[in-house]
């Protein structure tokens, strides 16, 4: 079996040629790219976009900084353009019930001139309505009326009076009304001149103030009903009055909007309104003549009563120019539905439908509605009230204690608002996945899935759009041009971010980031353009900036306290690699893994498992490893070994099966009692066939070793092992390639395990012949040997035992 060859310098790291590029600096490109590598999801938002059916809104997936927003927002723009405006949506007092708003749909900018007209309107009411009544006709006819029911009641009492006179009787008017009493030559005859007077007179006189009493009495309950009647008759007056006044005003309101019928059954509503409370507004100085408790504003009276004549535009499309396109970055349940608000007013909380507030959905009606899945999760109540505006199709304005049935306060029922809207969710897809899995209604109403992928494959014409994407970048952020050195170092840094050197990240945040850093640089070091070297040093500030935790570890590893060898050859020690995540930054480390071996009935015990600190990915490689052991190992004899494998200093959680095949060398290393080489270290999981398969984070873990042998001296032994098929994964750093190129560290692909196994002891592994022996002096050889030895030592053992305990019986 041949031992594989170390990477060439070429393999470790695929250049981009700047000569590809056919512009000087990105200045000269058109850019026009806003995304790069998205045809799927650009495909889904467009046809999302296009379709109009109920449910068919669309939830975006993938990470952050991908460009969903900015590729969302390009392709709804450009369709909100094409559409027209769409409706002002205005609520306005129902007069007949106050606690049900009416709604107006009026075209984009005519609801904002119903609410100045109305203004208008009543400003003017306020100056028509009192001259009215100021007016000379006016009072002369209400004074008429007055007098009118006067003169009939005091005909009647004078009438009677004077049949009293005939009598002898005198009506007199006293404070406490009238009263009748006897006269004597037109004088009133007191007490003792009454007494004095004959029985009959006496009597006489008797009976007939007791009849003009009764007469009287017939006069006085006639007085209320004859008020009443001019009361009624001065209410009419009044009614005349107001509607001739309000008639003139509103009869070019009624020309203005006579297109709109809401809005001339509203106005109609308004005059009957005024007219019915005329004398509210213009009463007498005996009370307030504006005050109106049912209004809430905490101004002047007047203007509390005059609010139920403004319009409340809750939606101005006005100076819209195509549908809309809101972004709702705060989707909590009352910006989203909208809400009432409520003011202090004698120590209550009062509202009216000037108080009606739009929401999210209200601005977007008629447009697009971009919302963060997160955030809308998060906010009580937003997701159940998003899913119940777009299955009802209107907006109902509620605050969630009366959706959900929680109170029974008297407050304002606004009308719903008719609802078109497409709504376009931002999300991860486990927020996607997880509501797909756990909410019934999400497939009913989101029914397109635009899935953004975070790389890209590279190829030319790919480079190519990357470069014109970073052409419009630039010029969004008033950024310089780079040249093409330095797009071809961001090209190779977006491939590094990839982890694949045949892909391209499309994560556009690190990538503008990036830029971003590099024109800085570029400031700093007085270049008019960006150059490659400005784009390196905005990498190595990055790093710089992040890398304080691998530099303590890797100071600790130089200093020994970390144990790790990078010289010298040990039987059940070898140098495994991990991968460690510190935010967004990634570094490699070197960890010892050893492994012992002795009798025992076959197992293979992780000791990270054992005392809970390995993950179950981990703990499945190990026993895939025991797998192998046994497939390959104990086919003619049973395993006869005890054997354990750990991390050594290891004090926290071991997941992940990249570990798997460096566990497997040291195994093999300790049974066969074959040293194993120091200088390498080792990544790659292993399946039961003892084929090594790929791992993630191949350039990290490379350059954690390399950065340990380096601070110790390149000897020129020193390399890593690495899955072969993580050779196209490979973008290592500058001096990794340039340290390999110089002879002084070394890359190795390896296909299966026998492969590392000659590179790690230095010896041939051995293949089995036809009757799956292996050669001598092969690693394998000695394996089986030693398996063999184990296997006939607990045969032994066995028999020894078990006739010491016959003997002990007998």
């Amino acid at each position: 079996m041949d031992t594989p060859d170390a990477l060439s310098p070429e393999a470790l790291y695929r250049r981009c040629d700047p000569s590809i590029f056919d512009f000087e600096t990105t200045a000269d490109l058109e850019a026009q790219t806003h995304i790069v590598g998205q045809d799927r999801a650009v495909e889904a938002v467009q046809f999302g976009i296009g379709i109009s059916q109920d449910g068919y809104n669309i939830f975006v997936l993938g990470p952050p900084g991908t460009g969903r927003h900015a590729l969302v927002r390009h392709y709804l723009d450009e369709a909100a353009q094409e559409r027209s405006a769409p409706s002002d949506w205005c609520y306005v007092k129902c007069f007949e019930d106050a606690r049900t708003p009416r709604m107006l749909q009026l075209p984009p900018g005519v609801g904002t001139e119903l609410r100045k007209d109305m203004e208008q309107f009543v400003e003017d009411l306020k100056s028509a309505l009192p001259a009215a009544f100021e007016s000379e006709e006016y009072q002369m006819s209400r004074q008429a009326i007055q007098e009118e029911a006067t003169e009939e009641e005091e005909h009647k009492v004078q009438q009677l009076q004077e049949r009293a006179q005939e009598e002898g009787v005198a009506l007199l008017r006293t404070p406490n009304g009238f009263a009748f009493a006897p006269v004597e030559e037109g004088e009133v005859i007191s007490q003792e001149a009454f007494q004095q007077l004959g029985e009959e007179e006496k009597e006489r006189l008797q009976e007939a103030i007791e009849q003009f009493q009764d007469e009287l009495r017939q006069v006085m309950r006639q007085v209320p009903q004859r008020q009443r009647e001019a009361r009624k008759r001065i209410r009419e007056l009044n009614r005349e009055v107001a509607e001739y006044a309000v008639g003139d005003l509103l009869k070019e309101l009624r020309e203005t909007y006579a297109d709109y019928d809401d809005v001339v059954t509203y106005l109609e509503a308004v005059r009957n309104d005024i007219v019915e409370n005329v004398e509210t507004i213009v009463g007498g100085q005996q009370r307030n003549p504006f005050a109106d408790e049912s209004e809430t504003d905490g101004g002047p009276s007047e203007e509390v009563f005059f609010r139920r004549y403004r319009v409340n535009v809750v939606v101005d499309n006005s100076e819209a120019e195509g549908a809309p396109v809101v972004y709702e970055d705060n989707p909590h349940y009352q910006n989203l539905v909208g809400r009432v608000e409520q003011i202090a007013r004698m120590g209550a909380l009062v509202t009216d439908f000037n108080l009606i507030k739009g929401g999210a959905l209200h601005r977007a009606n008629g447009g697009y509605l971009v919302l963060e899945a997160r955030k809308l999760l998060m906010a009580p109540f937003a997701w159940e009230g998003l899913k119940r505006a777009l299955f009802a199709n209107e907006i109902r304005i509620e605050s969630p204690q009366q959706a959900l049935g929680l109170i029974s306060t008297v407050t304002l029922e606004p009308e719903a608002i008719p609802l078109d809207v497409k709504v376009v969710l931002l999300g991860t897809p486990l927020e996607y996945y997880l509501l797909k899995a756990y909410d019934p209604d999400f497939s009913e109403l989101f029914k397109v899935m635009a899935d953004f992928d975070e790389r890209t494959d590279r190829e030319d014409a790919t480079q190519r759009r990357f470069a014109d994407l970073i052409a419009h970048l630039t010029h969004e952020d008033d950024l310089r041009a780079l040249d093409r050195e330095a797009m071809a170092r961001v090209v190779e840094r977006a491939a590094r971010l990839a982890g694949d050197a045949e892909k391209l990240s499309t994560h556009l945040q690190s990538v503008h980031d990036l830029v971003r850093e590099a024109d800085y640089w570029a400031g700093t070091n007085g270049h008019d353009v960006i150059t490659a070297a400005d784009v390196q040093r905005a990498i190595d500030a990055q790093v710089r900036r992040a890398d304080r935790i691998r530099e303590r570890i890797h100071e600790e590893i130089q200093r020994d306290t970390i144990l790790i060898d990078t010289e010298g050859a040990v039987v059940g020690q070898v140098n495994g690699l991990a991968v460690l995540q510190a935010g967004d930054f990634a570094f490699g480390k070197p960890n010892r893994i050893t492994a012992r071996v002795r009798l025992g009935k076959g197992e293979v015990v992780d000791i990270e498992r054992e005392v809970a600190l390995g993950g179950p990915i981990h703990s499945k490689g190990v026993l895939i490893l025991a797998g192998l052991l046994g497939g390959r190992y104990a086919q003619q004899q049973p395993l006869s070994l005890s054997a354990s494998l750990v991390f050594e200093q290891s004090y926290g959680g071991v997941e992940g099966d990249s570990a798997s095949s460096a566990e497997l060398y040291a195994l093999l290393s300790a049974l066969a009692e074959v040293p194993l080489k120091q200088s390498l270290a080792v990544t790659g999981s292993v399946n039961q066939r003892g084929q090594v398969q790929p791992i993630g984070g191949v350039n990290e873990k490379i350059e954690g070793f390399f950065d340990v042998c380096k601070g110790r001296g390149l000897t020129g032994e020193q390399g890593v092992l690495i899955p072969h098929s993580n050779v196209k994964h490979l973008m290592l750093r500058q001096d990794v390639v340039e340290a390999v190129e110089a002879g002084r560290f070394h890359v190795y692909p390896v296909e299966i395990i026998d492969q590392g196994l000659a590179l790690l002891t230095g010896q041939p592994a051995g293949a089995p012949d036809e009757q799956g022996q292996y050669p001598e002096g092969t690693v394998n050889h000695r394996v089986t040997q030693r398996l063999a030895q184990f296997a006939a030592r607990r045969r032994q053992f066995v028999m020894t035992d078990g006739a010491s305990e016959a003997m002990s019986d007998a």
